[in-house]
């Protein structure tokens, strides 16, 4: 049985990861979609660009091969452009055998680096690695390995491991008698000013993680994942309502639009027998409809806004608690996205048993729907910017409150800070799952000072 799961599982990371193997260090290979971010943003500093075009190398001999001013050492290897060379233009690298393409010039605080390869003509696979010195080239640490076993280009991304001076090379590792292209090799470096507020951007509503593993699936009754363009969720259809929702925040998602004047309306894609709550469900029972993603974080658009306004994105929660210590939070969260922050934000319920203006309840509409008796957020902030996940670090700031489903009076939002670690104790949640273990352990024991 275990010799079973250890194969299954080596079939899986093989095809997740694109024939990219990472023996070196698991974070190392990215989406592209990270490396395409960065350099559409504008503020990107391109330190190799090379896409084999303008030098000609006819032999495998190993020699020094010169693109303009820049330096490059092919070693049974050379560029190719017959009708068996994979190329995006109309030249790329060729290497056969154990053959090496590498740099012979460093670049300073190289970031990111992209390129394409294939095999050569209907060659056999053949493996490769990428990597980097730091000595000029007298000794060479690889930091992902992948395999050529297709022949149309595919494209891998990678972020640097190491900053200072540093220069690459691709290294081909089997395959004796195989040959492999190599095309579009980019390294480049952002350059872009955190706190730039014209940076603030629409990001994944989920990159900092699924706290609960919350799956699509109908059979996952209590934890079933729903996804929108404005937030995601995990929905419990025993409770009727949402174990979080979790949602981005910045000026971008800011706008003009009112707030949505109709009633509150059943999710359509909520799945079919599930019960479906009403507006009507919570009339003259004491709670309001709280939301959870705030009609006033999804501003931009109409369709954004009446999003905000779907059951599977509400709680009953404690009119004194919902109109003053959770409004107030919510308003400091877009002063802080007005100011040139962006937050990734998480909010839900815990338990049974709230006090609203009718007095304590563990449910309302004759038992289907669960009162909370207690509700919590985390907000994870940073200065506007890209490639999110990876900025942080032990000194980003978190927020943390746990408030009673009950009437707060007056009492402001920071009455009830708290920790993370103190609600994923509650609620067995792994909050911002996405982010780094060590870097978790450090900002989710830490109470909010009030200082950014």
């Amino acid at each position: 049985m275990k010799t079973k799961i250890l194969f299954l599982f080596v079939v899986f990371s093989y095809f997740t990861f694109f024939s990219c193997k990472k023996y070196y260090q698991e974070d190392n290979k990215v989406d592209c979609s990270v490396f395409d971010s960065i350099v559409e943003s504008g503020v990107v500093s391109y330190l190799v660009s090379q896409d084999f075009e303008t030098a000609s190398d006819i032999s495998y001999e190993a020699e020094s091969v010169f693109f303009g001013s820049q330096e490059w050492y092919f070693d049974d290897a050379l560029i190719g452009s017959t009708k068996s060379d994979h190329v995006i233009d109309s030249k790329s690298a060729r290497i056969r055998n154990s053959g090496s393409i590498q740099m012979k010039f460093d670049v300073e605080n190289a970031e990111y680096l992209s390129f394409y390869y294939a095999v050569y003509g209907t060659d056999d696979n053949s493996d490769f690695d990428i990597q980097y010195s730091i000595d000029k080239g007298e000794n060479w640490t690889s930091f992902g390995t992948c395999i050529a076993s297709t022949t149309s280009m595919q494209r891998v991304c990678y972020k640097v491991p190491v900053s200072g001076f540093i220069r690459f090379r691709i290294l081909k590792t089997s395959g004796e008698g195989s040959r492999i292209n190599i095309d579009n090799f980019i390294v480049i470096a952002a350059t872009a000013n955190s706190y730039d507020t014209t940076l603030a951007t629409e990001d994944d509503n989920l990159a900092m993680g699924n706290p609960s593993n919350a799956v699509a699936n109908t059979s996952y009754t209590t934890n079933y994942l729903m996804v929108k363009d404005q937030y995601a969720l995990s929905y419990n259809n025993e409770t009727s309502c949402p174990n979080w929702v979790s949602w981005h925040l910045s000026s971008a998602w800011l706008g003009d639009t009112p707030r949505y004047t109709g009633k509150f309306y059943a999710d359509p894609t909520l799945p079919t027998g599930w019960y479906v709550v009403t507006h009507d469900n919570y009339t003259n029972t004491g709670f309001d409809r709280g939301h959870m993603c705030p009609s006033a974080d999804r501003t931009k658009t109409y369709e954004d806004n009446k999003a905000t306004f779907m059951t599977t994105n509400i709680v009953p929660q404690a009119p004194y608690n919902n109109q003053r210590a959770w409004k107030y939070l919510e308003d400091y969260c877009r002063d802080l996205a007005d100011a040139g922050y962006e937050m990734y934000i998480i909010a839900g319920s815990y338990g049974s048993g709230g006090t609203g203006s009718n007095g304590y309840k563990t449910t309302i509409a004759d038992g289907m729907i669960n009162v909370p008796q207690a509700v919590w957020k985390v907000i994870l902030v940073l200065p506007n910017g890209i490639n999110d996940v990876n900025r942080v670090d032990t000194n980003t700031t978190v927020i943390a409150v746990y408030m009673p489903n009950e009437d707060l009076g007056t009492n402001p939002w920071t009455d009830y800070k708290t920790t993370v670690d103190f609600i994923e104790e509650k609620t067995g949640y792994n909050i911002f799952s996405n982010v780094p273990e060590n870097i978790q352990s450090v900002i989710e024991a830490q109470v909010f000072d009030g200082e950014l």
